[in-house]
């Protein structure tokens, strides 16, 4: 049963967040209310740390295993976003998992189109392996369209060999031609997202010629024995069916994958810990998830 907290959670984003991307006059707007609303409202854990190195921004709380990493690829429909703007969510998920997250800068639309963004993952992973991080040692993980990023870049790894322990992703857009029946058929009950503005959206990130494109829509790719991936999404979502039809392509590959649901939730709801029960239990089902991949150190006592 979903907690107070949550169903205010819900009328308030559909009363006035909902509203307000609904109206947005364009990325610049939409970047500055997301930045603004994450540093009014989203509070990191106390003993969070945040060191920035090039396009890299590192984010650990705690008591964290020197030799993991999670590759994280922050959401904002590849126009807005930041690891600034997620550096709460990451540094409770630093915290829960005892592992350092290393969150990209990449590069936005619509002044970088795709496949800008799927560049500058490989690139970041490139650098991680540089480092002396093994494949196995990393964990890739995303929410929204960051998810999608990061399920392109799996597909990619799969091809070349280069597995990472596995990947989660929170709500995540796969699909930019949004051929999912949920896109209509949530239309009406999503909390945060209005699909009306989805066209106008696609004009800024990419071309109709990429939107089918696998670096863009991991729908699409090949993914040759994938490892492990969890995702959660709420049924009431309009990219719900961009997890479901995720999850059925990679099972079809022959890969273990688990699929978290919330009957109804706000999209990406995990960057909401500190005010939903819901959020921290997310948050603490990809810590486990992470620690059965790779075992990392337990975080330190009383965090």
């Amino acid at each position: 049963m979903a907690s107070g907290r949550l169903r205010l959670i819900n009328a308030l984003s559909r009363a006035l967040v909902r509203r307000q991307i609904a109206h947005v006059p364009g990325p610049d707007r939409a970047r500055n209310d997301l930045e603004r609303a994450t540093r009014l409202f989203l509070r990191p854990p106390a003993k969070t740390s945040t060191i920035e190195d090039g396009r890299i921004r590192w984010i650990s709380c705690g008591n964290c295993d020197p030799a993991s990493v999670i590759l994280y690829f922050h959401g904002g429909g590849y126009i807005a976003g930041s690891p600034v703007t997620h550096q709460a969510m990451l540094g409770r998920l630093s915290e829960l998992s005892g592992v350092r997250v290393a969150a990209l800068t990449y590069r936005l639309g619509p002044e970088h189109p795709a496949p800008a963004a799927f560049e500058d993952a490989c690139r970041a992973h490139a650098d991680l392996v540089a480092r002396g991080y093994g494949p196995g040692d990393i964990v890739l993980g995303g929410d929204s369209a960051g998810g999608g990023l990061a399920l392109a870049l799996l597909a990619r790894l799969c091809a070349t060999d280069m597995r990472p322990a596995g990947l989660f992703a929170f709500s995540p857009w796969t699909d930019l031609t949004m051929s999912g029946g949920t896109i209509t058929s949530n239309a009406a009950a999503d909390r945060l997202l209005p699909s009306e503005r989805i066209g106008e959206l696609l004009d800024y990130v990419a071309s109709p010629d990429m939107r089918r494109d696998p670096r863009v829509s991991p729908l699409f790719a090949q993914f040759d024995k994938p490892p492990p991936v969890l995702m959660q999404v709420a049924q009431t979502e309009i990219l719900a069916d961009d997890t479901y039809r995720m999850a059925d392509k990679l099972r079809e590959s022959g890969g273990v994958v688990e699929v978290q649901t919330l009957p109804d939730a706000p999209h990406v709801w995990q960057l909401l810990d500190g005010y939903l029960p819901e959020a921290r239990e997310s948050l603490t089902e990809v810590a486990g998830f992470i620690h059965r991949l790779i075992r990392p150190l337990k975080p330190e006592a009383g965090n």
